[in-house]
């Protein structure tokens, strides 16, 4: 059963485009990377890093330290109900912790493909308006257009 603790995280690079990735369980449904903690004690920024990886390919130990920031911000939102059968009976709602990363410009990433299909880099304004949660459009607003 998945906990319902989880992390988003918000991949950019240096011009502000942002990394979204498209679920296979949903086409059309595009989002930043997302998942939950693996252990009620798992830290919440080692699950991000661990995320990260297991979606993108992306290894955070191997960027600059400060390249992975937390935001410093949850929010508590309820689970779809065509999802819920992966908590245990009775869970409704998550918490999420939110994320930044920021990447080499020529990063290359490589998908899991039984979670994701696709990806693409868009402008901040653009990945925030097509990302199907508005959670994670206001995730990604919320960090770049504050820097």
């Amino acid at each position: 059963m998945k906990i319902p603790i989880s992390v988003l995280v918000v991949i950019y690079k240096s011009n502000r485009d942002v990394l979204l990735i498209e679920r296979a369980d949903r086409p059309g449904f595009w989002q930043s990377v997302t998942g939950s903690l693996d252990t009620l004690n798992e830290d919440l920024a080692f699950a991000a890093a661990r995320e990260v990886f297991e979606e993108t390919g992306i290894a955070v130990d191997r960027l600059p330290k400060d390249a992975l920031q937390n935001m410093q911000h949850h929010i508590e939102y309820e689970i779809y109900p065509e999802w819920r059968f992966r908590y245990a009976p009775g869970v409704t709602r998550n918490i999420e912790h939110w994320f930044a990363l920021e990447v080499p410009d020529s990063t290359p990433i490589t998908l899991t493909p039984r979670e994701h299909v696709a990806y693409e880099w868009l402008p901040y304004e653009e990945a925030a308006k097509k990302c199907f949660s508005p959670s994670n459009g206001e995730a990604i607003l919320k960090f770049l257009a504050a820097n």
